[in-house]
């Protein structure tokens, strides 16, 4: 059984700060669960051009405002507490954070830990682990 709180993992090298968001990564590949599973928060005016070539996701907005736009169709969908999305074709998108937003999300592959997106807005298929 795996165990792990919140507020403890923001100390530690599970905490990644990269531009526009920070995510805390309970769940991470060395875990063998299958996926990783992050808490993320995406600041207030951030705009995230992302396309996770490599992974598939889904995230639960827990709380916070914003939109995701698809970028292959130019929908956009408003994001708020109680909203799934799910980027099942590995789709490019722009995430916009009205207000910071508390969001819940599910890597598969799971990520080893410092991934942090690169210039085409995707995680490296592995990364140095935590």
């Amino acid at each position: 059984m795996i165990i792990r709180d919140l507020a403890e993992a923001n100390g530690t090298r599970r905490r990644v700060v990269s531009k526009g968001w920070e995510s805390t990564r309970l769940l991470l590949k060395d875990d063998a669960m299958g996926f990783s599973f992050h808490i993320t928060t995406i600041y207030a005016g951030a705009e995230l051009p992302m396309h996770y070539k490599n992974h598939l996701e889904a995230v639960y907005c827990i709380s916070g405002e914003g939109s995701i736009e698809d970028l292959a169709t130019g929908a956009r969908h408003e994001i708020r507490p109680g909203v799934l999305y799910a980027l099942d074709q590995h789709d490019r998108h722009i995430l916009r954070g009205r207000t910071e937003m508390v969001m819940a999300c599910v890597f598969n592959p799971p990520v080893t830990g410092r991934e942090v997106h690169d210039e085409t807005g995707a995680y490296p298929l592995e990364a140095e682990p935590v």
